[in-house]
């Protein structure tokens, strides 16, 4: 039977979607790749020594605090995760242990939503001792929300940062202590619809705006699409979260 014009035409269209979709995929990893100062980041120093292996990047201070409080971190959707080496090598040397994960296909596909990952993510926590913090940025603030749905026993606190969730599932009878970190320009993450989830949040939760900080500027990566211009430098807003994840590990309730 001879090809119509309808099929000739649906053809065309997938192709020229599929390009399309490549395209997209291939600007957003070119945009969403960490700058130069993380790879100095990813660097051990006198003060802490990074590993890595199979997706998972580990700052440990050389003196940790007295305390045992570890940070598990998830990346924001496509963005490369070492983008966040520099506020996350931070942290550890203030004697904080620090875990960055990689979402898997990088938070595309809705895999990293799934529960094998979500497993991987308790598992990993299950198997060092002390005190657990989960936080992310972005699609990996959604991502440690749904981690905290069904927390480990010794995770105490959440950190969300630069995201509107969450927004389909209710952590208000939380047990855990909660800091949602978000900037006032953020173009990704509106104040607005920020906000809009404080219903589904504990009461308790901590709430800390970066005045003039926007999205991408949470990590060391190119400008995202939907973004607004930020008032204040990368520098400055970096500094500004590094200070409230900080207090949100400080005040993070022993385990049980």
């Amino acid at each position: 039977m001879p090809t119509t014009f309808r099929q000739r035409l649906r053809r065309a269209w997938a192709i020229v979607g599929s390009f399309l979709f490549v395209g997209f995929v291939a600007w957003c990893l070119i945009a969403y790749r960490a700058r130069p100062e993380a790879a100095v980041a990813l660097h051990s120093d006198s003060a802490v020594t990074v590993t890595s292996a199979d997706g998972v990047w580990l700052f440990a201070p050389r003196s940790p605090a007295p305390r045992p409080v570890n940070l598990v971190f998830l990346s924001g959707a496509l963005v490369d995760p070492t983008a966040y080496a520099p506020l996350l090598n931070q942290v550890a040397h203030h004697g904080y242990r620090v875990y960055l994960l990689a979402l898997p296909w990088r938070g595309a596909f809705g895999k990293a939503d799934g529960p094998d990952f979500l497993d991987h993510v308790r598992t990993l926590m299950d198997t060092v001792p002390g005190t657990w913090v989960v936080a992310g940025h972005s699609r990996g603030a959604k991502i440690a929300a749904l981690i905290s749905e069904h927390p480990i026993p010794r995770q105490t606190a959440l950190i969300l940062i630069g995201t509107t969730h969450p927004r389909d599932f209710s952590l208000a009878t939380s047990r855990l202590a909660v800091t949602k970190i978000y900037g006032t320009a953020d173009g990704v993450a509106p104040v607005s619809k920020t906000l809009a989830s404080r219903a589904l949040l504990p009461t308790t939760t901590q709430w800390v705006p970066i005045e003039g900080g926007n999205h991408h500027q949470f990590g060391a990566y190119g400008f995202q699409p939907g973004d607004r211009r930020a008032s204040i430098s990368a520098a400055t807003q970096q500094a500004l979260t590094l200070q409230a994840i900080l207090a949100a590990l400080a005040a993070a309730p022993d385990a049980i």
